[in-house]
């Protein structure tokens, strides 16, 4: 199947590095249908499986965390309990790895969520993302004929961040705290070199301004560097969605010979410092958070659940940390 053909979706993620060691990450959920989209708290202390086969990696839950889901079969974007973010987004030029036998395989459903389950900061991440690459198994997103192929964003409390891909079938790695942006395609590697082009340009001259993926990035590049820098926790979740709503695309806008285009479902913003989750619906009037410090994420503890109803259209205002209610865990997609 050509994936290139049939993608209808794009997402960027930017993180902001402000004073005082205030990091904070944002990102737009760009899909073209809905995506039945939950928030979940899930304790630590849970066993978990790849579910990839037999030569699935195995581990149990070492940090809690909430989390976005798709479909509640996936882990989409999430924070946990030590200030670790991760974020999926599409990459049509996805290609995983063959199976070899020689690789813990952990199918895509997982591969956000076995990073905040097991690591405290990206440094860690990598390194053993590095020292044991692991053999990420995709499957079919629900409801359409296409495989899932996406690329992974990490940043921490630090504001290290790295962008983890398979091109060919080979896990490629960028990590530094300068990645701070990440769109669709092109591959990471390409979307630098055109944002290398836009600097000659400068970005109080033209900024390119379409909702293509590397429009996109040269924007949120641009005004992520741009905006001022701040200790003050609201006024920088505030700042990181005026960004990430720059980069948007207006609800209901797909374009027939631009399937990398689709509307923004829902943003979120994550601060590490403050360990707050920030969440907006394109068909909300308000934008919410979630304070992880209010919820109970101890081994043994229940599963809770947010539920955003239809098109996450559920209106919740402030801090919405006390109306999780307990539910049995969402089960991740894997191999049948």
């Amino acid at each position: 199947m050509n994936s290139g053909a049939t993608v209808i979706a794009m997402c960027t993620r930017v993180v902001y590095l402000g004073d005082e060691d205030r990091v904070v990450t944002g990102r737009s959920m760009d899909w073209k249908v809905e995506i039945g989209t939950n928030l979940w708290a899930l304790p630590r202390g849970v066993a978990r499986t790849g579910q990839a086969g037999p030569d699935s990696v195995e581990w149990t839950a070492k940090y809690g965390s909430v989390v976005a889901t798709g479909y509640d079969i996936s882990t989409t974007d999430g924070l946990n309990e030590a200030g670790l973010a991760a974020n999926l987004l599409w990459l049509a030029e996805s290609q995983y790895p063959a199976n070899t036998g020689d690789r813990p395989a952990l199918a895509i459903s997982l591969w956000a969520q076995y990073m905040l389950d097991n690591f405290a900061t990206v440094a860690e991440a990598v390194a053993a993302l590095t020292a044991t690459p692991l053999r990420v198994v995709t499957a079919e997103v629900p409801g359409q004929e296409r495989m899932a192929t996406v690329h992974l964003a990490l940043s921490d409390a630090t504001g290290d961040s790295a962008i983890v891909e398979y091109i060919d079938g080979e896990q490629v790695i960028h990590h530094g705290r300068q990645y701070q942006v990440m769109t669709n395609s092109p591959t990471f590697d390409k979307q630098l070199a055109i944002t290398e082009y836009w600097k000659e340009i400068g970005g109080t001259v033209m900024l390119p301004g379409t909702n293509r993926a590397a429009d996109r990035f040269v924007r949120a590049s641009f005004y992520i560097d741009a905006v001022p820098k701040t200790d003050d926790p609201l006024l920088a979740a505030a700042t990181v969605f005026s960004v990430v709503r720059n980069a948007s695309v207006p609800y209901g806008i797909a374009t027939a010979d631009e399937p990398n285009i689709s509307s923004t479902r829902w943003r979120t913003v994550i601060d590490h410092k403050s360990l707050r989750y920030f969440f907006e619906s394109a068909l909300s009037p308000n934008t919410f958070w979630v304070e992880l410090k209010n919820l109970d994420l101890s081994a043994g503890a229940s599963a809770l659940r947010l539920q955003l109803g239809e098109g996450e259209k559920t209106v919740y205002a402030g801090d919405a940390s006390g109306r999780f209610e307990p539910a049995e865990p969402f089960a991740f997609l894997g191999l049948a």
